[in-house]
């Protein structure tokens, strides 16, 4: 259990660790924007400094893009060992028209700082350094071996992070690892993620004639590839709005009753949820509530499509080709390279002569299942209990993140605590991206309270 004398060491720093957070969120660290080069190394520097002066072994390690900023503080031996993982870069501001303030000179509002990265994920991974600063000052050591790795291309899909992961294997060992990228239920309503879905993305390109042909000219001798594109696409889903790709559900891991259960008692709006998105009618599987078709069952959705012509006014043609983007979100024990090979040889079987159909993988993760039962997730919703005053519920994600098979694969942690401080209205991506400051503090209070309640007995 943590010492109340930890916990009043950081309730009575609260404004000094806002005004920190706030000359963090200053930095404009857009990864994707090379015009921002510098400002991103400039936030490196920023968090190598700030875990040097916590007394962390720290290092810059250069990639070919932007650089990982690693620490550890190991000193405890036979103590289990807690890697922190989180990101310094941000997303683009754009439009900066619909933000209430610039985004980088960060506005406290309503008990909220608004900024870019206020959320995602500048202002989260911070509170594991308050928490460890707290610690620090209280007591001569942390009760666990920690380490971070805080990169800076998440925003940009990792590029650099598996070669590093893959050359530092020894230096990353942990016995679990924590990312705080993630969200409660909703404000007030601590949560800790135990699923991801995961992710496969295809593009679809269908191509005739070498080039647009005249359709009173040609109209009845050749195959349109739009309306052969359309063909294949009516026929990836069913009318009850199951995959009808063979073989795609056969590895579903069935949900049990127990987070059944668990989904049917979190009070989630349906009637709102329409109103927010604007519909009339929520549509999906049958069989399987809202929460449980958003976040746990397997989809297909068709995210984009072009071909011919889309211009004002009218022009005649058969286009040459058509394309269309397909992602799919798997759940556990689907397979992403499985369910691949499945969606190629589907789509060769409903090829008709006349076309040439290309289909290109573009990315894919396998989906996360971390078991609830794990010391690492107990010692959590115990930590969590704490910092916010509730017991936090479990939920499953319907996004994917990446990083957390990455981790799985290459260095073979299991343990992975996806524990959010955010809130779901946080606007990550968006204009007013915000954070709340008592959920900032609650985080550092939690963060504090897991490294004790990780430590052995």
């Amino acid at each position: 259990m943590i010492p109340e004398t930890i916990l009043a060491k950081i309730d009575g720093n609260r404004t000094r660790y806002v005004d920190e957070l706030l000359a963090f969120l200053k930095i404009p660290s857009v990864s994707t924007y090379s015009v921002n080069h510098k400002d991103v190394r400039r936030a490196a520097e920023w968090v190598f400094n700030h875990l040097k002066r916590l007394g962390f072994q720290s290092s810059i390690h250069e990639t070919k893009n932007h650089p990982v900023v690693f620490g550890q503080r190991c000193k405890r031996e036979g103590a289990p060992t807690l890697l922190i993982y989180g990101h310094y870069d941000v997303q683009p501001p754009e439009p900066l028209e619909d933000w209430c303030s610039p985004p980088f000179q960060p506005r406290i509002h309503n008990g909220c700082v608004y900024a870019r990265g206020a959320s995602d994920d500048k202002g989260q991974f911070f509170t594991y350094l308050k928490a460890i600063e707290a610690i620090l000052a209280v007591e001569a050591e942390l009760p666990i071996n920690v380490k971070l790795l805080i990169e800076g291309e998440e925003e940009i899909g990792s590029p650099s992070l598996l070669p590093f992961l893959q050359s530092h294997k020894k230096l990353l060992d942990a016995d679990a690892v924590a990312i705080s990228d993630t969200s409660q239920f909703e404000q007030g309503i601590p949560a800790i993620t135990y699923g991801l879905r995961g992710l496969l993305y295809f593009q679809v390109e269908v191509t005739g004639p070498r080039f647009d042909l005249h359709s009173g000219s040609f109209g009845g001798l050749v195959a349109n590839p739009v309306q052969i594109l359309a063909e294949m696409i009516s026929k990836l889903k069913n009318p009850d709005d199951t995959v009808s790709i063979p073989g795609f559900y056969e590895d579903v891991l069935p949900l049990q009753d127990w987070e059944r259960h668990e989904m049917e008692s979190l009070q989630y709006n349906e009637e709102e949820l329409k109103n927010y998105l604007g519909v009339d009618k929520l549509t999906g599987e049958r069989g399987y509530s809202a929460m449980e078709r958003k976040t746990a069952r397997p989809t297909l959705d068709i995210n984009g499509i072009w071909g011919g012509f889309s211009g004002e006014g009218a022009k005649t043609i058969i286009p040459a080709r058509a394309g269309a983007k397909v992602s799919m979100r798997l759940v556990p024990n689907q397979k992403f390279a499985t369910i691949s090979g499945l969606f190629k040889r589907y789509l060769e079987s409903l090829s008709p002569k006349g076309v040439q159909v290309k289909v290109t993988e573009l990315n894919g993760a396998d989906p996360v299942l971390v078991m609830r039962d794990r010391h690492s997730v107990q010692a959590a919703a115990r930590a969590i209990e704490i910092g916010f005053g509730k017991r936090p519920v479990f939920i499953r994600e319907g996004g994917s993140i990446p990083i957390v098979n990455l981790l799985q694969k290459e260095l073979g942690i299991e343990d992975t605590l996806l524990l959010g401080w955010g809130s779901p209205d946080d606007g990550a991506h968006s204009p007013n991206e915000k954070f709340s400051l008592q959920d900032f503090h609650r985080g550092i209070r939690s963060a504090a309270a897991l490294f004790y309640e990780l430590a052995p007995k």
